[in-house]
C-alpha cells in the first residue's frame, strides 16, 4: 500500500508531540523554515520511489517468469537463475553505491542507481536469449541494490532527529507500495503488452531520476562534511569501510546490524515465498485464496513498519527492535498451529506487523550509528550483508518443509528471531535523537 503523504518536518523548537500538527507549525524565519521543509519532503518522495521499484521489479518478474521462460526456451534453473543473478547484483550494487554516494553525494549517485536500474531493464525488452538476458537482469539488479542505503542516508540527514525513524518508516514502505502495485498491475498488462512491453515499462524509473536530479538537494549535513573532507590531507581523509569497524564499539554494532539484517531478509523472504505453497498443501487453499491470505499478511507488514516508525521515535530504537523480535517469535510459531480460515487470516495479518515491520527501523538506527564519511556505505554495506543471508531462508523454508513438515519449518523461522533479540540486547546501543556526526 503507498505510505501516506508525510506531515511536513516541524523547525527544530518544535515540541514532538506536535510534530504532526498542521496548526502547531510555525516559524520565525517562514522563508528558511519552508525551504528546509521543502527539501525534506523531496528527499523522501525520491527515495520512496527508489525503494518501491526494488519491490515492483522483483514481484514483476516472479509473475513474468513462466512467459519469459516459454517464450525464450529456458530451463527452469535458467529461469531462476535470472532472480538469483538479480539479487546477486543488488548486493554488490548496494556496496558500490554505498562507497560512491559517501564519496560523491547522494542525490547524484541515487540518480545514477535509477537510471542503470531504467536502461537495463529496458534493454531486458529486447533480449534474444537467455545469455543477454542475464547479463541485463544483472546489471539492473546493481542498479537497484544502491537505492535503498543511499535513500534511508538522504531521509536520515534531512529530516529532524524526532521525526528520523518515522520518515525512515515511510521509506520501508516503499517496497510494499511496489510490491502491491506490481500485484495489481502485473496479472492486467502481462497479457496485453506481454512480457517485452512489461519490461519496457521498466523505462519510467528515469523519468524518476529526472526528479531527483532537478528537485531534491543534497543534505546540509553531507554538503558541509564533504567541504571539510576537500581541505583533508589525503592521509587524514577517512576511509569508509574502515569506518564499519574503527574501534571495538563501532565494531560490535556492525556485527549486531548484520545479524539483524540477516534476520530480517532471512524471515521474509524466507515466509513470503513459501506461504502460498503452505497454504495450498497444508489447507487446500486455492491460488486466489492463497493469494488474498497472503494479502493480508502484507496488509499487516504495512502497518507494521509506520507503527514501528511510531514507536521507536517515541520509545528509543533498542525497545522498539525487542517488542517487535519477541512478537516475531510468538506470531510465527502461532501461526504454525492455526488451522482455521480466520484465525488464519487474522493470524496472517498480525504476523506480518512484526515480521517485517522492523524494516522501518533500520534507517534511523544505523543512520545513528555511523558518522556521514561512511552512513551510506554503512546503509548498503550492512543490508545487503543481510539480503544475501537472506537469500537462503526460502532454500531452508523449502528443505525443512520437504524433509519434516511446514508447521517444522515455520518453527525454525520463529527461533532465529532469539538471535536478534541477543544481537539487539547485547550488541546494538541506543541513539535514539542523536544529533548525526
Amino acid at each position: 500500500m503507498s505510505p501516506a503523504s508525510p506531515s511536513l518536518p516541524p523547525a527544530d523548537d518544535a515540541p514532538a508531540d506536535t510534530a504532526f500538527a498542521p496548526a502547531a507549525i510555525a516559524h520565525t524565519d517562514a522563508d528558511s523554515g519552508a525551504a528546509s521543509r521543502g527539501h525534506a519532503v523531496r528527499a523522501l518522495i525520491a527515495s520512496v520511489l527508489g525503494y518501491a521499484m526494488d519491490g515492483f521489479d522483483l514481484l514483476m518478474l516472479g509473475f513474468m517468469l513462466p512467459a519469459i521462460g516459454a517464450d525464450l526456451h529456458l530451463s527452469g534453473a535458467q529461469s531462476g537463475a535470472l532472480v538469483t543473478w538479480t539479487l546477486i547484483g543488488a548486493v554488490v550494487g548496494g556496496i558500490v553505491f554505498g562507497l560512491l554516494s559517501d564519496r560523491f553525494g547522494r542525490v547524484r549517485v541515487l540518480t545514477w542507481t535509477i537510471l542503470l536500474f531504467a536502461v537495463f531493464t529496458g534493454l531486458c525488452a529486447l533480449a534474444r536469449g537467455y545469455a543477454d538476458l542475464l547479463i541485463y537482469r544483472t546489471i539492473a539488479g546493481i542498479g537497484l541494490g544502491g537505492e535503498f542505503g543511499i535513500g534511508m542516508a538522504l531521509v536520515a540527514e534531512a529530516w529532524p532527529a524526532r521525526l528520523r525513524a518515522r520518515a525512515s518508516s515511510y521509506v520501508g514502505l516503499g517496497w510494499q507500495a511496489g510490491v502491491l502495485a506490481a500485484a495489481l498491475l502485473t496479472p492486467v498488462l502481462l497479457p496485453v503488452i506481454g512480457w517485452r512491453g512489461m519490461f519496457a515499462v521498466g523505462l519510467l524509473p528515469a523519468v524518476a531520476s529526472f526528479f531527483v536530479r532537478r528537485q531534491v538537494e543534497e543534505p546540509e549535513l553531507f554538503v558541509a562534511h564533504r567541504a571539510r573532507a576537500k581541505q583533508a590531507a589525503p592521509q587524514d581523509k577517512p576511509r569508509a569501510l574502515r569506518l564499519l569497524v574503527a574501534d571495538a564499539r563501532t565494531a560490535r554494532a556492525s556485527l549486531g546490524v548484520a545479524v539483524l539484517c540477516s534476520v530480517q531478509n532471512f524471515g521474509y523472504y524466507g515466509l513470503m515465498i513459501w506461504l502460498p505453497a503452505y497454504l495450498s498443501k497444508s489447507f487446500g487453499y486455492s491460488l486466489t485464496k492463497s493469494g488474498l491470505w497472503t494479502a493480508a499478511t502484507v496488509a499487516g507488514m504495512a502497518v507494521g513498519i509506520w507503527l514501528f516508525g511510531v514507536a521507536a521515535d517515541r520509545f528509543g530504537r533498542r525497545p522498539a527492535f525487542l517488542t517487535y523480535q519477541v512478537g516475531a517469535v510468538a506470531m510465527v510459531f502461532v501461526y504454525a498451529h492455526m488451522t482455521t480460515p480466520l484465525a488464519l487470516l487474522i493470524g496472517g495479518a498480525a504476523m506480518g506487523v512484526f515480521v517485517n515491520g522492523m524494516i522501518g527501523g533500520y534507517g534511523a538506527l544505523i543512520s545513528e550509528l555511523y558518522p556521514t564519511a561512511a552512513r551510506a556505505t554503512a546503509q548498503n554495506v550492512l543490508f545487503n550483508i543481510g539480503r544475501a543471508v537472506g537469500g537462503f531462508g526460502p532454500l531452508a523454508v523449502g528443505a525443512l518443509a520437504a524433509r519434516y513438515s511446514f508447521t517444522a519449518a515455520l518453527g525454525m523461522l520463529a527461533a532465529i528471531y532469539v538471535l536478534d533479540i541477543l544481537a539487539t540486547l547485547f550488541l546494538i546501543p541506543e541513539r535514539r535523537g542523536a544529533a548525526l556526526e
